[in-house]
């Protein structure tokens, strides 16, 4: 219902009439010259127009206007005397004489009364005084007609384009808007490429409405839609990763007419707005529809709204009702309506009708009476979309005041008592823009939600919540995503976060298209999201038991750690994880490796994401080598023996600092030989090693269990010294070896050499 979406209800004119007996016609210089008297024989009415140069182009297009209308020029412009040839044409191409001057009977709006007006033909004229008076239907049939008859003038596409737009039908007015920026993109002001981007929005062509809205930018002095667009190039990204947290279906109380703007009615009931036919004027001509009643409707069981029945008490009239809002005690109500007086509609000095606020009182009767119309409203703006603060003395509304950034903005007002109220106060450029933000709802969490076309969204209206903080001012905006929001006019949303549902109106998939509003009912999706990985290493693919994983929130605080175990696994479970949340996974293992981190956004519906953590190692030394770690020099052995020497011995002591410092440390020894004598000797020869170097440890105190030994002869020689091969005695020396492997450490690697006692390098600690 693009009236009460649109915050206003306007008429503007601007045609003049006056009676002549003188048809003046426009020399080459701009002069004007009296042409011979019109002469007529027949008693048509005689209409006299004084027009401006926007009246003079709508004529000119026109190709049969009623001999009956005389228009006098005041201003000379070019093309007029071409289009006066075609106007003044009689219909039967006869010169007929003029009778003397009739008076001219005038409709309330200041337009003539024609006593034939069944016999003037389809025209440009009828059609803008259609498009003037709001009435869009009319017109919009009326262009479609001359286009569809092959004229593309400015008037015309500009003009059903306008028509398409303020019904909400943003995919017709997305073409037509396309001929006219193609077209006639100089005459146009700045506004027409804000309302073409946000039309093609419909068609889905984001990239193409982003390059539109880039040069509405360039040409506006909008300062908060600028910094908006700017500063939002990715808002499809954030818009996504808001997207899917809630289920969307259509209520059982839609009609074949607009039904928009619910409000909670205790627990159990919806009071919303509805075109369909009750004691509102047969049509209203901006859409075609009855004007709108108050309506109300049970909530089952399943949340869906049935047995819709009008509002009771003296709040319908025959104009407009909608958007309520009431008190907890359900005896006092507060309402949007048309500003009228003595039952007429009243129009302010813009030939313009304004809405009001209204509050209302329960009767001893149970029906809504002593109805009042609150202070601050006006005959020279807009007040409505009430919405009452938790403790109820405040109301949220908005309107186009003066002091709005835009063409209607959200703002409050303090109650004082029953007949008193505060100053309005505007809730600022935090949420207003200079395009439109209205229907805001202040849930029962103290969360604001309110639609806005400024914003950056999908489409049309699109429904933003924010935070209000304790004075109740707005904090940081939020588009609620898919499937709240869609491409068309989202808007007038109330929620119970108790129940997380709620509802809302949009005109997605309207009865009658885009321009048709329905009330959706929605609830929050259980959204689980668990998180789990394994952490390896990063060079040789190997679990690493024993690492420590955090999960880390947005405020840097540790939610959740786990030490993995054996497989070096580790599982977040889906109860202390949210969606659409930044966390960030750490995996660590001592001093032996670098820790290792990754972020990231969980979804906004219910999955299992695995996040596999690498850990690469601190030095280049292995993690599990300990000689690296403690820079040992291997342990060499005389040619045939296996007795420990004293330069052995002294590589000995730091293996032995370093068992001692780390009680709970498990190594095994390996020994290998050179290929100098056959393999089976060699092989005997290596174990014997490996038990020698094995017993020098265990001479010192070190428990048997914590020590393993092993030969491996000639198997894993390190250069090419095998058999048959000459080497120098260094280089058979080279495979006469011993290292010493950390087989188990509490699960982590963490040797710090500097704790040994010897003088060694430290492992890196970052």
């Amino acid at each position: 219902m693009s009236l009460m979406k649109l915050i206003s209800h306007s008429r503007k004119f601007k045609i003049t009439l006056s009676v002549c007996l003188f048809l003046f016609s426009i020399g080459s210089n701009g002069q004007n010259y009296i042409d011979k008297p019109v002469e007529t024989t027949n008693s048509d009415e005689i209409i006299i127009i004084e027009v401006d140069k926007t009246e003079v182009d709508l004529l000119i297009e026109n190709d049969s206007i009623s001999s009956g209308f005389v228009i006098k020029f005041d201003k000379f412009f070019n093309n007029v005397k071409k289009g006066l040839q075609k106007i003044f044409k009689s219909k039967n191409n006869k010169t007929t004489s003029l009778s003397n001057k009739q008076n001219i009977e005038f409709d309330s709006a200041g337009y003539p009364k024609k006593l034939k007006s069944e016999d003037v033909p389809l025209n440009i004229y009828s059609a803008a005084k259609d498009f003037e008076k709001y009435n869009y239907v009319n017109a919009q049939k009326s262009y479609v007609k001359f286009a569809e008859d092959g004229d593309e003038s400015i008037e015309v596409v500009k003009s059903l384009a306008d028509t398409y737009y303020y019904n909400s039908q943003y995919d017709k007015a997305a073409v037509w808007y396309n001929k006219l920026l193609t077209n006639y993109s100089d005459q146009i002001s700045a506004e027409y490429y804000f309302k073409a981007a946000l039309s093609l929005k419909s068609l889905g062509d984001y990239k193409g409405a982003d390059y539109i809205m880039g040069e509405y930018i360039k040409r506006t002095d909008k300062l908060i839609i600028r910094n908006e667009f700017n500063s939002n190039q990715k808002y499809l990204d954030t818009i996504e990763k808001n997207s899917n947290l809630y289920s969307i279906s259509k209520t059982s109380i839609n009609s074949s007419k607009s039904d928009f703007g619910p409000s909670y009615y205790g627990s159990s009931q919806v009071v919303f707005a509805s075109a369909n036919k009750g004691s509102g004027s047969e049509e209203y001509t901006w859409t075609g529809e009855p004007f709108l009643d108050l309506h109300i409707a049970d909530i089952d069981v399943n949340g869906d709204l049935i047995n819709s029945t009008p509002f009771k008490g003296q709040i319908n009239t025959k104009f407009h009702e909608s958007s309520t809002t009431f008190t907890k005690d359900l005896k006092t109500m507060y309402f949007t309506r048309n500003n009228y007086f003595n039952g007429e509609e009243k129009w302010d000095d813009k030939n313009t009708i304004k809405l009001k606020l209204y509050r209302a009182t329960i009767k001893d009767d149970n029906s809504w009476g002593e109805i009042k119309e609150l202070p601050f409203n006006s005959d020279q703006y807009s007040v409505a979309h009430p919405s009452l603060s938790l403790d109820e003395k405040r109301i949220y509304f908005s309107s186009d005041m003066p002091g709005t950034f835009g063409k209607s903005d959200i703002w409050y007002v303090d109650i004082i008592d029953e007949e008193n109220y505060g100053r309005p106060v505007n809730l600022g450029p935090n949420i207003n823009t200079e395009e439109r933000e209205s229907f805001p709802y202040i849930s029962s969490e103290n969360v604001l939600y309110f639609s806005s076309n400024g914003l950056m969204g999908l489409g049309g209206l699109d429904i933003f919540m924010t935070a209000l903080n304790s004075k109740g001012f707005p904090t940081v905006t939020t588009n609620l995503g898919e499937p709240v929001n869609s491409r068309y006019d989202d808007f007038g949303l109330i929620i119970n976060p108790g129940i997380k549902r709620g509802y809302l109106s949009s005109n997605r998939d309207g009865f009658d298209g885009s321009s048709s509003d329905e009330i959706y009912t929605f609830f929050e999706n259980i959204c689980k999201v668990s998180l789990s990985g394994v952490v390896t290493d990063f060079r040789t693919g190997d679990v690493i038991p024993g690492s420590k994983v955090q999960l880390i929130g947005d405020d840097l605080e540790v939610i959740a750690e786990q030490i993995v175990r054996e497989d070096a696994r580790y599982n977040f479970e889906k109860d202390i994880i949210d969606c659409s949340t930044f966390y960030r996974i750490t995996a660590e293992n001592g001093k032996a490796y670098k820790p290792a981190s990754k972020g990231l956004t969980t979804p906004s519906i219910s999955k299992k994401i695995i996040v596999n953590l690498e850990l690469d190692w601190a030095t280049e030394c292995a993690p599990n080598d300990l000689g690296c770690i403690l820079e040992l020099m291997p342990l060499y052995f005389d040619f045939d023996k296996s007795f420990i020497r004293p330069d052995a011995a002294l590589e000995l002591e730091k293996v032995l600092a370093a068992m001692n410092e780390y009680p709970e440390m498990i190594i095994s020894f390996e020994s290998h030989t050179d290929s100098r004598g056959n393999d089976i000797y060699n092989e005997k020869l290596s174990e014997r090693r490996a038990k020698s170097t094995r017993g020098w440890l265990l001479d010192r105190g070190i428990s048997p269990d914590r020590l393993t030994a092993k030969g491996f002869g000639e198997s894993q020689l390190l250069n090419q010294c095998a058999n048959d091969v000459k080497c120098s005695e260094e280089e058979h020396q080279q495979n006469r070896r011993s290292f010493f492997r950390i087989i188990y450490m509490n699960n982590k690697f963490n040797i710090d050499a500097s704790r040994t006692g010897a003088t060694l390098k430290k492992v890196n600690n970052n």
